[in-house]
């Protein structure tokens, strides 16, 4: 299996968080992610509100989120666990991810990095 990119904080760009976020599906998966409910499996995040992501789908969200430095994967058996870096965001970019869940609507309570 091909090892799954993840950029250092210091090369994450805010301009990368922006356009991870503009898709309201990725900020309700991120949100989902950053709360710590039962967003840590793939499988837990394809059920989003009242409609179902394809698997294709959820695949490439995950992808976008994790290359622009909002979430890092890990491998457990045939799971995809996701962690978020909000921790690590709010120390390079302060209230930069909670300021965008925010303007969704998403109220985090108090974002989790696992």
């Amino acid at each position: 299996m091909r090892p799954l990119f993840h950029p250092s904080i210091e090369d994450v760009r805010p301009e990368a968080i922006l356009h991870a976020l503009s898709d309201p599906e990725r900020v309700a998966i991120f949100a989902q992610i950053a709360s710590g409910g039962s967003g840590g499996t793939c499988a837990a995040l394809a059920n989003l509100r009242e409609r179902v992501v394809p698997k294709s789908s959820l695949s490439n969200h995950i992808k976008v989120l994790r290359e622009a430095g909002l979430i890092r994967c890990e491998r457990q058996g045939v799971e995809m666990r996701n962690h978020s870096r909000c921790t690590e965001l709010d120390v390079r970019f302060p209230g930069l991810t909670r300021a965008i869940l925010s303007a969704y609507g998403w109220f985090p309570k108090e974002a989790k990095a696992d």
